[in-house]
């Protein structure tokens, strides 16, 4: 049910999963899996341990370039499945398998059709403090701008199978839009071998750039990126600020107005911080996520936000 591409090092070591295609409009973390692999083929005599690449999840959801499969469900709020369920409960139930048959998980997505991300890793602020630590090495050493941890209590996500089997686990956002960009999937490949330098699975030096943010967010369903920024009104929605722009709480950050334009309601930003997701798509109905700000105030060192 799920295709994956694995790379046995010639010296012991663990074993690292990556994922892409959880959701099948996700399409510069496939081709980073895929790259990943053709690369690491021409470093074997520097790689320790076992890497298992999934570059496409979600076959069918990708077929119907759509973020879910035929049934509706979004893989990433079901795991870890059922073996006699619909074909995403099933591919759930399958990758879950896969999850914890890993000493380590890298998850890679991006915004989709609907969405473009500023790029970010991010990690549950899992109880255990050695695996938090773990995390927290593994999503600063991807080397992209923001880190971000968030609420360990969210249900369903392949981090959530990961959290339970005590793995140490890290998920990725880059981009999206619906457009392929080469840009991003340079990114993502380079993340991932840092992350394995980091690890001493591959023994090259890391090279990485320095994280501008890193918050670790305890508030309650932090990381929920559907719920962040819900548009008050079905309409057009028109944004009026760029990715990585500060902001204040209460400042509008865009509109969404009728299909006369007469109707215009500001969208106003919910929190101090800064722009890192942005609804691509203009037509929204009320209750849709418009974006989200990072409630980061200042940079490199890591802030702590409670309710």
């Amino acid at each position: 049910m799920i295709k994956k591409l694995v790379l046995k090092g010639k010296h012991p070591g663990p074993h690292l999963l990556v994922t892409a295609g959880v959701h099948g409009d996700e399409y510069e973390p496939m081709e980073a899996c895929r790259r990943l692999y053709l690369q690491l083929q021409d470093e074997m005599e520097l790689l320790h341990g076992k890497i298992t690449l999934v570059p496409v999840v979600n076959h069918p959801a990708f077929a119907m370039a759509s973020r879910t499969g035929p049934d509706g469900l979004d893989l990433a709020r079901i795991c870890p499945g059922r073996a006699d369920g619909t074909i995403s409960e099933r591919i759930a139930h399958a990758v879950s398998e896969l999850i914890t048959s890993a000493d380590y998980y890298i998850d890679m997505h991006n915004g989709g059709h609907l969405y473009n991300i500023y790029p970010f890793s991010g990690y549950v602020l899992h109880p255990d403090h050695n695996i938090l630590m773990v995390q927290q090495n593994m999503a600063r050493s991807f080397g992209l701008p923001i880190v971000w941890g968030t609420d360990p209590t969210l249900p369903g996500r392949t981090l959530s199978v990961a959290r339970d089997a005590n793995i140490p686990a890290i998920y990725i956002e880059i981009g999206g839009a619906g457009i392929y960009n080469e840009s991003m999937t340079k990114l993502a490949v380079q993340g991932c071998k840092n992350v394995l330098a980091n690890l001493n699975l591959l023994k090259i030096i890391e090279n990485k750039k320095p994280v501008r943010y890193h918050v670790e967010d305890h508030r309650r369903e932090s990381g929920f990126l559907q719920r962040l920024l819900p548009s008050p009104a079905d309409g057009f929605f028109m944004p009026e600020v760029a990715f990585e722009e500060p902001v204040k709480k209460g400042q509008p950050i865009g509109l969404v107005q009728d299909a006369l334009g007469q109707v215009k309601t500001p969208i106003l930003a919910d929190q101090d911080g800064i722009v890192f997701i942005l609804r691509n798509s203009p037509s929204v109905h009320k209750g849709d996520s418009l974006g989200a700000i990072l409630p980061a105030t200042q940079r490199e060192q890591i802030q702590s936000i409670y309710e």
